[in-house]
C-alpha cells in the first residue's frame, strides 16, 4: 500500500488499485491477447477475463514509495515480442505514474504464452 499526505489529510492507495490499473493498460497495449496466470492444478497458463486481470499482476511496494512491477501477459502469435514487451513497459509506467503519482521502479514483463488465429 502506498500513502500520501496532502494538506487536507492523508490518501492510501491498495495494492488492488494498482493491479488493476496495470492490467489495464497492460491490455490495452497492441499484440496483447491479456493477462496470464498458471494453474495451481494442471500447471497450464490461463487467459485472464476482464474481471480478473489483476491475478496477472504482482505489484511490490518499496520503502521510498516507489513500485515494482511484474506482469504475466498472452500475446498474440506473430508479434514482435522485444517491442510489444517494450511497449507495455511503456505504457504501464506512464499510465500508474500519471493516474497514482507513484514512481514505478521497474515494470517486468513475462510472456507467459502466444495465442495464434482467434
Amino acid at each position: 500500500m502506498i500513502e500520501m499526505q496532502t494538506e487536507k489529510g492523508g490518501i492510501s492507495v491498495s495494492s488492488a488499485v494498482f493491479t488493476n490499473i496495470v492490467g489495464i493498460a497492460a491490455s490495452n497495449c497492441f499484440g496483447v491477447k491479456g493477462m496470464a496466470v498458471r494453474s495451481m492444478t494442471d500447471g497450464l497458463v490461463h487467459l485472464l477475463r476482464k474481471e480478473a486481470m489483476g491475478k496477472g499482476v504482482l505489484v511490490n511496494f518499496h520503502g521510498d514509495n516507489t513500485i515494482s512491477i511484474d506482469l504475466h501477459i498472452i500475446v498474440d502469435h506473430g508479434v514482435n515480442l522485444p517491442a510489444v514487451a517494450k511497449s507495455i513497459v511503456s505504457e504501464v509506467s506512464y499510465v500508474v505514474e500519471k493516474t497514482t503519482e507513484t514512481k514505478v521502479r521497474t515494470v517486468n514483463v513475462f510472456i507467459d504464452s502466444m495465442i495464434v488465429g482467434a
